[in-house]
């Protein structure tokens, strides 16, 4: 595996194929605070908070039944760019992609809402599909645990239709249409797991690949890190393992039970600190993440942008 970085907990690395718009930063998964019945799913990107990749598709699954394939995915296209000065201007369309058509790489589905603005400055935009059964937004917000602004895709919509029996599970994607093929830029499920990797090449290849194929792949890797930067034996390792649901890469919520990393992940939660002592067998944490204090009280809950 290569020498362990002192900094793993997943502060530095190079951007997904040399392109910060590729980057997915995290993943959030929490119950409306303004309806118990409602649920929130949050996927950020680009810690440049620039456009995205007008050529990506960036995708939030959803895994109902337990076999580790999409059955219900949003998939989210921007278009070009355009600018007013330096002021950027962009549009998305959000469609929703059930069963068969959830797993395939390009952006299936029916269009929920098409051609909206993207905010990059100003107050939120927020779009209500017809009905007002899905609420959107992206845009411009304030990484919920760094000082410094991403690009927020956010999604409201009943908790029913989740399907969770009794939880679900949950991941990102970013891919990218190159030379005529898709190209898997970028994942994202448990946070801080790009820390995981000593090399750049050694994420590239894990976050090309599927997470049905995590455990066989990955396992071993995980174990001997774990033994290096926190003491584990194989057998602790792979308790500790099982008890997070480490791997697969994929958030696992149980709306029936409030949302706090490992059940979804709210925005609040001190995953940073959480993550040091997962790694270390909780001989070392992380200080200087603070919980965010100025939190939106309404969708999109995440703070304006600086």
């Amino acid at each position: 595996m290569g020498s362990v970085s002192a900094d793993f907990t997943g502060l530095r690395r190079a951007a997904p194929l040399g392109d910060p718009r590729l980057d997915l930063c995290d993943l959030y998964v929490f119950q409306s605070p303004t309806d118990p019945e409602r649920t929130t799913l949050i996927l950020t990107a680009n810690p440049e908070a620039g456009p995205l990749h007008p050529k990506a598709v960036y995708r939030i699954g959803i895994d109902n039944d337990g076999d580790l394939r999409n059955d219900i995915a949003f998939n989210f296209v921007f278009s070009e760019p355009t600018y007013d000065g330096e002021q950027p201007h962009q549009r998305v369309d959000v469609r929703l992609a059930l069963q068969a058509e959830a797993r395939v790489e390009s952006a299936c589905g029916s269009e929920i809402f098409g051609n909206v603005d993207v905010s990059f400055h100003g107050d939120p935009h927020i779009w209500r599909s017809r009905g007002g059964g899905f609420v959107f937004f992206a845009g411009a917000r304030r990484d919920a645990s760094f000082d410094s602004n991403v690009i927020a895709m956010a999604v409201e919509l009943p908790t029913s239709y989740l399907g969770a029996a009794p939880d679900v599970r949950i991941w990102a994607r970013c891919t990218l249409r190159q030379d005529g093929r898709w190209v898997h830029a970028d994942r994202i499920g448990h946070p801080w797991v790009s820390g995981f990797f000593s090399t750049d090449e050694e994420l590239a290849e894990f976050s090309s690949g599927e997470p049905n194929m995590d455990r066989p792949h990955w396992m071993g890797h995980l174990i001997e890190l774990m033994a290096e930067t926190g003491g584990y034996s194989r057998e602790e390792a792979i308790d500790a393992i099982e008890a997070e649901g480490t791997l697969p890469d994929v958030l696992t919520f149980n709306p029936a039970k409030p949302a706090a990393y490992p059940n979804g992940r709210a925005l609040t939660d001190d995953v940073a600190d959480y993550r040091s002592r997962f790694l270390t067998k909780g001989q070392k944490g992380f200080s200087g993440l603070g919980a965010p204090t100025d939190l939106l009280p309404e969708f999109p809950y995440l703070s304006d942008p600086r």
